[in-house]
């Protein structure tokens, strides 16, 4: 059975764990490639050219997130910056539209809507396994129509961040 977490604690998981998933090569620290190999592997995994607009919109908004992030401009986030710089305000005025253009690549038919397949695909993308993709789509597929809109799928995120349930986030991380 595992032990109760404090609340000081079950705040820092969540950032902990997306962190975790940000440091794609798993050396300790979240770099610039590691940020930006997320937005190729979206690219390539929703077969998106090089010049899709998309992939433009994702890369600029890309810029932007990894420019606040990286405050110092030493090409790296720790753990610690990343942990003091993200909360509800910096979801809002930055990481919306980072993790938003993201979504807008595997939404194949632009209808604001990601369905099972195409949510699982940009998650494993991501760095998610299949089954916690599998696990986060039926926890946001709460009225079983099979689809996973854009602005649910944000709010998912932004209420994990931020430390309040978030069944998705629970799934993913």
């Amino acid at each position: 059975m595992p032990l109760p977490q404090t609340e000081a604690q079950a705040a820092v998981a969540p950032k902990a764990r997306i962190y975790a998933m940000l440091d794609t090569d798993g050396d300790g620290v979240a770099s610039r490639h590691d940020y930006f190999v997320r937005i190729e592997r979206a690219r390539q995994a929703t077969g998106r050219d090089e010049d899709d607009p998309l992939v433009a919109i994702a890369r600029a908004t890309g810029e932007r997130a990894w420019a606040a992030m990286d405050a110092n401009g030493d090409g790296v986030v720790t753990y610690e910056e990343y942990a003091a710089w993200v909360d509800a305000e910096k979801f809002d005025t930055v990481c919306r539209y980072a993790l938003g253009a993201l979504f807008d690549l595997a939404d194949a038919d632009a209808d604001g809507a990601l369905d099972r397949a195409q949510f699982t695909l940009l998650r494993q993308a991501l760095g998610n396994r299949a089954g916690n993709a599998d696990a986060a789509f039926e926890a946001l597929d709460g009225d079983g129509d099979g689809r996973v809109g854009r602005a649910e799928y944000l709010a998912a995120i932004r209420a994990y961040v931020t430390g309040e349930d978030s069944p998705m986030g629970h799934a993913l991380y």
